[in-house]
């Protein structure tokens, strides 16, 4: 069935898209900075299913690790070189909650690392691989903050929505293909890492993880480019993108 690479692989969004890969046959390469976490992880998967699972722990704020991991990317099983990853989900998330006049320069830079210079890098050297071979998809895990105003973080997933579209249309007949999956509030820890209580949002505005991941996936195997599940959360989009401007700002930080 293939191999996928996961960042973010050990815990949320990223855990999800292992479990459902793996049911689904395909071999694992799991990234996420706990080395610890990542092989209880792949303990696990490898006592359920019957995939590889190989852990690269890596912090995609640090450009080292970020070679480390295309590397990986790049390797096409030829000379001795690991296997070619057919699925690269670019899933690592980091949370930058805080209005960006009281936040740390340092923090607001490492979620750009994170969230849009580790996916142009590692996006680039997947499709390095996969276009001669004529097969393979990208997923890049934005969200619907990405037709918000919503500072930093909003910023890094508008660049990611955008980035995927651009590379969607590069890959065009190439047989391989770019999707940006935009999901909206979500059941996972990610958001009580950010700080936002769960109480903050109504019940209704709450996706569950595995939704989430079916419908993206399903969405990769029909080549969409921007996939967002639910129907509320579609037609969230589609009032977002709607609005002139200053109406999305009037909205503040959603």
């Amino acid at each position: 069935m293939g191999i996928a690479l996961i960042t973010g692989g050990s815990a949320g969004l990223g855990l999800e898209f292992a479990w459902q890969l793996a049911a689904a046959g395909h071999d694992l390469v799991l990234v996420a900075r706990n080395e610890e976490r990542l092989a209880e992880v792949a303990a696990r998967i490898r006592e359920v299913t019957d995939v590889r699972v190989e852990v690269l722990p890596a912090d995609l704020s640090v450009p080292d690790d970020v070679e480390r991991v295309a590397d990986r990317l790049a390797s096409t099983g030829e000379g001795g070189t690991p296997a070619a990853v057919g699925l690269l989900v670019n899933n690592a998330g980091f949370a930058t909650s805080r209005d960006f006049t009281r936040s740390r320069a340092t923090t607001e830079l490492r979620g750009v690392d994170v969230m849009v210079r580790a996916v142009v890098r590692l996006s680039h050297a997947a499709v390095q691989q996969m276009v001669p071979r004529g097969r393979g998809a990208v997923l890049n895990v934005a969200s619907v903050a990405a037709f918000t105003a919503g500072g930093t973080y909003a910023a890094a997933k508008a660049y990611v929505v955008t980035f995927t579209e651009g590379l969607a249309i590069d890959l065009k007949g190439t047989g391989v293909t770019a999707t940006a999956v935009c999901p909206g509030f979500t059941h996972t820890e990610f958001h009580e890492r950010a700080g936002i209580p769960e109480s903050s949002v109504p019940g209704w505005g709450w996706l569950d993880a595995p939704f989430v991941v079916k419908q993206a996936l399903a969405d990769v195997r029909r080549g969409v480019v921007v996939s967002t599940p639910s129907l509320r959360y579609k037609a969230a989009s589609v009032a977002l993108r709607a609005l002139p401007r200053w109406g999305v700002r009037a909205l503040g930080k959603l």
